[in-house]
């Protein structure tokens, strides 16, 4: 927790009306600051219901637009996270000397209890969500907050002296912190993505490891033994803890033959088998060795942890088995935002994969995918505004589709597939250009995936009633 800080009578300037946006204005008034929230979207695309429960609120609204005298009239502001940090409204307010927060920034100011943030370009969801099930498997008092879906803003009031919080923590609010610290941090991995944002993989990775810029010599920092780009963010005043899928550590959990080892101070200990975890790919063997080390700092001991591993359900959009359908299995990856997590998604599985790619480009780099396609890729289907860049930049290595749509893709795919295939929405890219998010992606092919398993159900009874009918007339 950060020094207190006391809103009443704060002018406060919410931009971006998003979810992380609505929370943050809520909060303020609740705690007396004087609230305007501002943003590009009309009211009619923001919704009514939302706009209607501000003002009740006392927030004023500023909407279609910003304004600078607005702007200029604020003592703090606190950008949502899809607002860039060097955006222009900003800078001004930058200049003006005015304080600029993310909404993690603020809520570290409340929160009380145990605060494990965890960040990374790949694998923080699952990470994040398998931390908290132990925590909480274990009997642990746990709330699980940020990036994932629930702002931290929104859960700072539940927490206490006995609660951990877990948080998901993205490079967006990160580069706008000033005392945040979290008592254990971690840094999952770094691989190039939202370049379209951060322009550079120094800056992106510099905003990502202001993860670790406030913690004191009694916290822990934790990163991968494996990731030379995230060793290099090394940070030197907490206690450090590591965590290999390839090699031993001095301090944290690695593989060892068929085991999962926690060592500290000199001691080891089996945590549980390798071939007990529930999730498919060596991604996801990283991820609880993280969750490992995490929680055995957090107090669980090795025997708990493991029972809170075998019992994992997954996440949600994350190498999500959706179905199998006529001996084809189907995949929902819609989280697999960047090319490195659609390596990943790749890299599960052992061959024969037509996979849906395509989106809202983020500045990546498709040509490292040539490789994985060429040596399991059937069918790349291609979606979205980026499909004809990656379909270049892959082109050679697989068959290529342009579907345009993933309802289009669904239907390729499914005529294209044979029994034993797999059928992988991994997509690479945003969802933006034709989604809400990729939570609404992954749901879409999901809604597809089920109906299609319907009309086969329904079109296979059918023929049983058939053949039926036909057998009784015989006889």
């Amino acid at each position: 927790m950060s020094a207190p800080f006391e809103l009443r009578g704060k002018r406060v300037l919410v931009v971006g009306l998003a979810r992380t946006g609505v929370a943050t204005a809520r909060f303020c008034t609740a705690h007396d600051a004087t609230v305007t929230a501002t943003d590009l979207r009309t009211e009619h695309e923001i919704g009514e219901q939302v706009l209607a429960e501000l003002r009740t609120a006392g927030v004023e609204l500023e909407l279609a637009g910003h304004q600078n005298a607005t702007l200029l009239r604020q003592d703090i502001i606190i950008p949502s996270p899809g607002v860039a940090a060097d955006a222009a409204l900003l800078q001004v307010a930058r200049e003006k000397g005015i304080t600029i927060w993310s909404e993690i920034e603020l809520g570290d100011r409340f929160l009380e209890g145990v605060l494990i943030g965890i960040t990374g370009s790949n694998g923080k969801t699952t990470t994040v969500s398998l931390v908290a099930h132990i925590l909480k498997t274990a009997g642990l008092p746990t709330i699980l907050a940020g990036n994932i879906g629930t702002p931290l803003i929104s859960v700072v009031e539940q927490t206490t002296e006995e609660t951990i919080t877990v948080a998901e923590l993205s490079s967006f609010q990160l580069e706008l912190i000033e005392t945040f610290r979290p008592n254990i941090g971690m840094f999952l991995n770094l691989t190039p993505d939202h370049l379209d944002r951060h322009h550079t993989m120094n800056v992106y990775g510099a905003a990502k490891a202001r993860l670790f810029e406030n913690q004191t010599e009694n916290d822990v920092a934790i990163l991968n033994a494996d990731d030379l780009l995230t060793k290099a963010y090394t940070p030197s005043r907490p206690q450090i803890y590591w965590f290999s899928h390839k090699q031993r550590v001095v301090q944290g959990a690695y593989v060892r033959g068929a085991e999962i080892v926690w060592q500290c101070e000199g001691q080891e200990e089996i945590v549980m088998k390798r071939d007990e975890i529930p999730l498919v790919g060596e991604h996801n063997l990283e991820n609880v060795l993280a969750a490992v080390v995490a929680t055995r700092l957090a107090g669980v001991d090795a025997a708990r942890i493991a029972i809170g591993v075998r019992s994992f359900a997954g996440v949600e959009h994350r190498l999500e088995f959706v179905t199998e359908i006529s001996g084809v299995r189907y995949y929902n990856d819609s989280k697999a935002t960047n090319v490195d997590a659609t390596l990943k998604a790749l890299d599960a599985f052992s061959g024969r994969i037509l996979v849906i790619l395509g989106g809202q480009d983020k500045g990546g780099d498709y040509t490292v995918l040539q490789q994985a396609l060429r040596e399991k890729g059937v069918l790349a289907l291609l979606v979205g505004t980026a499909a004809e860049k990656i379909g270049k930049q892959i082109a050679g290595s697989v068959a290529i589709e342009q579907a345009g749509t993933i309802e289009r893709a669904v239907e390729i795919a499914a005529r294209s597939a044979r029994p034993g295939d797999v059928i992988l929405l991994a997509p690479a890219c945003a969802s933006f250009d034709q989604f809400e998010n990729y939570e609404h992606r992954g749901r879409v092919f999901k809604d597809l995936i089920r109906r299609m398993e319907a009309q086969v159900r329904a079109a296979t009874a059918g023929e049983s009633a058939d053949s039926s009918s036909a057998r009784r007339k015989v006889i």
